[in-house]
């Protein structure tokens, strides 16, 4: 029998059993026996709980200056898809973390033809004036953000085996981003200058566009961000990627967070687990505030979770002198209750974040910020992992050349050590 003869029957046999709209294309062959690549859209992996996705930055210098190597990112990458993880998150294409991120995946990929990961890439927006010294300009967007989108743009189409979503922009639109955050509009006209690509066949067309923000930038939340631009948006992208974070709520909307007077009696740990049950139910109710929002400009697209995540120290807001909120125990009661809620319901869950990485607080060592991690910058896995270590899914793997080990070196009494439990609502009044 002829090669292209082997290969029909074997592409029929598949295509009857794959549940997802895959593409099967057929690729060298060793043996005799031809190797079938499948080639998947962004519609096949979001919601779906086979492509587990997650924030990455990989940086672990207390500087961005210093940029992961390609031998540093496939190390990541072996770790992050050793736990089953398929698609990552990345933030901007103006330093190189990103091609060389996709770099990393294209080796991996011609090295081991069963590696599999997929990228949402960032394009990172502005306005005029951001991170300059002078007056933000939330009126004006910065002139960097062409050129941002058109590297963007050359990238998704030098890997368009990897790259299956477009973000314009993070947090872009949330009015607390005081230092850089444009309207609607900006997010608007980028979205649908690379939705016209597509229909020009400048991109191609099963690639979907969004952005990333806060879920009140969604309409979730206060009415102020209800404008016809933002409606407008909502029509344009190909689904909606919101961000939600009750670790941060724990001190600015912590309602949810004190202990009610009718679970005073309670042990401590029963405390801590009924807070973390209210959290994940606070994350629910504001996906479900978008969904109604949406639904109410008579639009019906997926919604899935850009960002969230749950930091394991703070000497801040979040610590032993604020709401209490911060550490592995609660971490990983989070990551696995936002998991199993999203997973599901058809929901992809971008956790932030892969790796701790302290340049974003890098004069402040024990700030939060460099702290969401599932892993700390030397590989030690967090509480939330510690499993996945006992079944040996990290044996053989290595970060910065250390093997994957628990934190607190396994000794989960140690770390109970560091578990608070959350303020009553009395005393909560009284600290505010």
């Amino acid at each position: 029998m002829s090669i292209q003869g082997m290969i029909r029957p074997i592409v029929a046999a598949l295509v009857l059993t794959v549940s997802y709209s895959c593409k099967e294309k057929t690729t060298k062959v060793e043996d005799n026996k031809p190797q079938i690549e499948k080639e998947v859209i962004a519609k096949d992996i979001l919601g779906n709980p086979d492509y587990l996705a997650i924030s990455y930055g990989g940086y672990k210098a207390d500087t961005r200056d210093v940029q992961p190597t390609i031998a540093e990112l496939k190390e990541d990458m072996k770790i992050l898809s050793a736990m089953g993880i398929k698609i990552l998150r990345t933030y901007n294409v103006q330093l190189q973390q990103a091609s060389n991120l996709l770099k990393a995946i294209q080796e991996l990929k011609k090295e081991n033809s069963n590696f599999e990961m997929y990228v949402m890439l960032g394009a990172w927006i502005d306005c005029k004036n951001a991170w300059t010294g002078e007056t933000p300009d939330h009126n004006v967007e910065s002139e960097q953000n062409e050129g941002e989108i058109a590297r963007a743009v050359a990238l998704a189409n030098q890997y368009p085996d990897i790259v299956k979503i477009i973000a314009v922009g993070n947090e872009s639109m949330v009015k607390w981003a005081e230092s850089y955050y444009v309207q609607p509009s900006v997010i608007l006209k980028w979205v649908n200058h690379l939705q016209e690509l597509k229909e020009k066949g400048e991109l191609r067309k099963d690639l979907w566009i969004t952005s990333s923000d806060d879920y009140s930038s969604w309409g979730g939340g206060d009415d102020s961000y209800h404008t016809e631009d933002l409606e407008k948006l909502i029509k344009a992208v190909d689904y909606i990627s919101m961000h939600t974070y009750p670790y941060h709520n724990s001190h600015y909307n912590p309602e949810f967070w004190g202990v009610p007077e009718a679970e005073e009696q309670l042990s401590d740990i029963q405390k801590i687990d009924s807070a973390m049950v209210r959290a994940k139910a606070f994350a629910v109710s504001q996906y479900d505030a978008v969904s109604n929002y949406m639904k109410s400009l008579g639009v019906d697209k997926p919604i899935h979770i850009g960002e969230t995540g749950w930091a394991t120290v703070s000497n801040g807001h979040y610590g032993p002198e604020g709401s209490k909120a911060t550490d592995e125990y609660k971490e990983a009661m989070y990551y696995h209750q936002i998991r199993d809620w999203t997973n599901a319901n058809g929901i992809s869950c971008f956790y932030f974040e892969a790796f701790n990485e302290k340049w974003k607080d890098a004069a402040n060592a024990s700030g939060s910020e460099n702290h969401f991690g599932l892993f700390t910058i030397e590989g030690q896995a967090k509480y939330a992992l510690w499993d996945m270590v006992d079944k040996g899914t990290f044996e053989g793997l290595t970060r910065n050349g250390n093997p994957i080990t628990k934190t607190y070196d396994g000794d989960k009494e140690a770390l109970m050590q560091d578990v608070l439990v959350p303020p009553t609502k009395k005393e909560q009044a009284v600290a505010h």
